[in-house]
This record gives structure tokens, C-alpha cells and sequence, in this order.
């Protein structure tokens, strides 16, 4: 059955899933990949690993494609006088969280919401809320709540995910639901294509508290060569022309000391055989995603990354253009089914009077 792209994201940013409690969402990937790999399973720290074997001699080489699946989220810091404090599982922005509504998954999930003073009372106007400020009301009496929320337990964002026009999708959780739907498409287009090496599609858990799961998976499956698949920041309002990517442009190709220049080079080279627009992301540093960890693991693994533009990021009301996703998926696929067996000896360092003629 083909697949319907804004059913699965609607599905997977529905999932409550912040980092450290991924159950939910691995359940509804485990359901979409189990038809596209030949073999699943979930590790020590929660990550899924899905495997489609290559079709080249063995031993054969592989690759990684790495996807966090865990959002954003809080977790209950206290419960005072009916009301929930909370702390930041991950990067909250508590700007974006006033009269927000919220799941509080305690003893029985129970609706709630960020409380607001009005305006014409409130004296913080001039100043960023913190943690201390906000405080989530479920609405029960306060023995109520005290019975039914522990400290520890988590809130998520309650915000569905809302079509917009253009194939814009609006949804909480895109980071980094949609680099699992890149994933699913690429693992649903090599159903049927021929790719001589093997593919391990990682969705990670832990990302936004430290990557702590592509760490872990790269450590135990380790792979020849791997791509980490992330959102990168949308064009908008707020955000600077030089660091802002256009929505429905193309997914976007880092270029960067995280990443490996042959690896980018061949990357470009599959998206021109596609015609498929890219933009190039500058990484100068640490690029922010489970590439960081990837990329020195064990004895080092040429890494890449691919992002899809997102507005809004770490928002309840992120957006991402639905064709762009679509493009990142195919991108992979493609580039992943004209590995050759002997690929990864192109990837050699190149001496210093050579690099400029490599790169050209």
C-alpha cells in the first residue's frame, strides 16, 4: 500500500513521546517499518533498529540512517495547592507555553493548561517567563491532583497537527517526527530497488537531552558510513537570511567539519542525477544533531546529515512542507541504491596538493 505521507506524520507528532519515555511513538514506528525491513528490534536504551538487507556479497557494508524520535517535553518538578510546576525536558522555550494546553500523564492522563494572568494584572509583561512562573492547571481539587500526578511524571504538548495550505503541515513534535517519515520513505522506495549494501534505520531515542541514543546505536551497530536526518531552521520572521532555509526549496546538505566532503560530494551528485533542488546548510561547528556523536564514534564514521527546513522549531506549532520531506526520502533512496560495493574506498582522506581537485 502506498504510503500516505501527512497520515504518518499526523500519526507519529499524535504520539506523546519526550525524550526518555519514546514508548508510544517506537510503537507506531515499529508498525511502519515492519513491512519495509527485514528485521527489527529495540535495544538496551530504547532505540529501534530496523535492518534491510543489501543485496551485495558479504560481508557487506552498511549504512546508517539516524532519525531521533523523542520530542520535546516537561516533567513534574511539584505539585502545590492543585497546581503542577514544572521543569524542561529538553529545549523549552516557556515563552510559547503560556494558556497552552497539555497532557499530564500521571496515574490516568488528564488534560490541562498553562495558566496566564490577564493582562491587565499581570506584572511580568516586560520579562521571559521561567519555569517557576508557569504552572499547569488539570482543574480537579487539590487532593485530586496530588492523588493523580508524581513528581517525575511527564506533560506533553496537546496541540494536533493541522493542515495548511501549499502542503504545509502545522504539527508539535516534526522535530524530529519528520526524519522518521524521511526514513519510512526511503526504506518503502528501496522495497523496490535493488541496493547492494545493507541499511539500518535507526530511530533514536534521547536526542534533545543529548543524543544519547544515536551514541549508544552507533556504538553497537557500527556501520561504515552513516546520515543523520534532522529538521534545520525555516526562513521566517526572526530568523536571519544567512541562517534560514526556504520552505519547498529542497531539504537542506550540511557542510561542516561533522562532516565527511566525499560523502557531501556524492551527496549533491545524487540529488543532481534526481534534479533534485537542494540548499547547502554551513556547519561550522557542532551541528546540533546526532551527527555530533555519530561521527566520532569507535574508530570514526563518515557522517553526513540531511535537514528538512523547518519554521517554528521547539514550538507546538512547528511547519514543514510536505514535498520537502518527500524530496529527502527519495534523495536517500536514491543515493543509497547507487552504492557500489567498493564505495567506501572513494572516501579516503585526500592529500592536501589533491583536495581542491577532489572537491571540484
Amino acid at each position: 500500500m502506498p504510503l500516505d505521507l501527512q497520515e504518518h506524520l499526523r500519526t507519529l507528532c499524535a504520539a506523546p513521546a519526550p525524550s526518555g519515555h519514546e514508548g508510544p511513538v517506537r510503537a507506531v514506528i515499529h508498525d511502519a517499518w515492519a513491512g519495509r525491513a527485514d528485521e527489527l528490534r529495540t535495544d538496551a536504551l530504547g532505540n529501534l533498529i530496523a535492518v534491510k538487507r543489501g543485496s551485495g556479497p558479504e560481508p557487506r557494508r552498511s549504512i546508517m540512517l539516524c532519525a531521533h524520535m523523542d520530542e520535546i517535553g516537561l516533567i513534574v518538578a511539584e505539585v502545590r495547592e492543585g497546581f503542577i510546576r514544572t521543569a524542561p525536558l529538553g529545549g523549552v522555550d516557556y515563552r510559547v507555553l503560556l494558556a497552552q494546553p497539555v497532557l499530564v500523564h500521571g496515574r490516568r492522563t488528564l488534560k490541562g493548561l498553562f495558566g496566564a494572568a490577564p493582562p491587565h494584572m499581570a506584572h511580568s509583561r516586560d520579562t521571559y517567563p521561567t519555569p517557576d512562573d508557569l504552572w499547569v492547571d488539570v482543574g480537579l481539587p487539590a487532593d485530586e491532583v496530588s492523588a493523580l500526578v508524581r513528581v517525575g511524571d511527564i506533560i506533553t504538548l496537546d496541540a494536533p497537527a493541522v493542515p495548511l495550505k501549499g502542503d504545509h503541515l502545522a504539527a508539535k513534535s516534526l522535530d524530529n517526527r519528520l526524519a522518521v517519515a524521511v526514513v519510512t520513505l526511503c526504506l518503502d522506495e528501496l522495497t523496490r530497488r535493488d541496493h547492494a549494501w545493507d541499511v539500518v534505520g535507526v530511530a533514536a531515542v534521547q536526542e534533545e537531552v543529548g543524543s544519547y541514543g544515536a551514541l549508544a546505536a552507533t556504538y553497537q551497530i557500527a556501520p561504515d558510513m552513516a546520515i543523520a536526518i534532522d529538521g534545520s531552521w525555516g526562513a521566517q520572521k526572526g530568523v536571519g537570511d544567512d541562517e534560514g532555509f526556504a520552505l519547498d526549496d529542497g531539504p537542506t546538505i550540511g557542510r561542516g567539519p561533522n562532516f565527511h566532503p566525499l560523502l557531501v560530494k556524492a551527496l549533491h551528485a545524487a540529488a543532481d542525477a534526481l534534479e533534485i533542488e537542494v540548499q547547502i546548510e554551513a556547519v561550522p561547528g557542532s551541528s546540533g544533531t546526532d551527527a555530533w556523536e555519530i561521527q566520532v564514534s569507535r574508530e570514526g564514521i563518515p557522517t553526513g546529515l540531511i535537514g528538512v527546513p523547518m519554521r517554528n522549531m521547539h514550538t507546538p506549532s512547528e511547519v514543514v512542507n510536505l514535498r520537502d520531506v518527500t524530496r529527502a526520502g527519495r534523495l536517500l533512496a536514491a543515493f543509497i541504491a547507487g552504492l557500489t560495493p567498493d564505495f567506501l574506498d572513494s572516501l579516503v582522506w585526500p592529500e592536501a596538493a589533491t583536495l581542491k581537485e577532489r572537491e571540484a
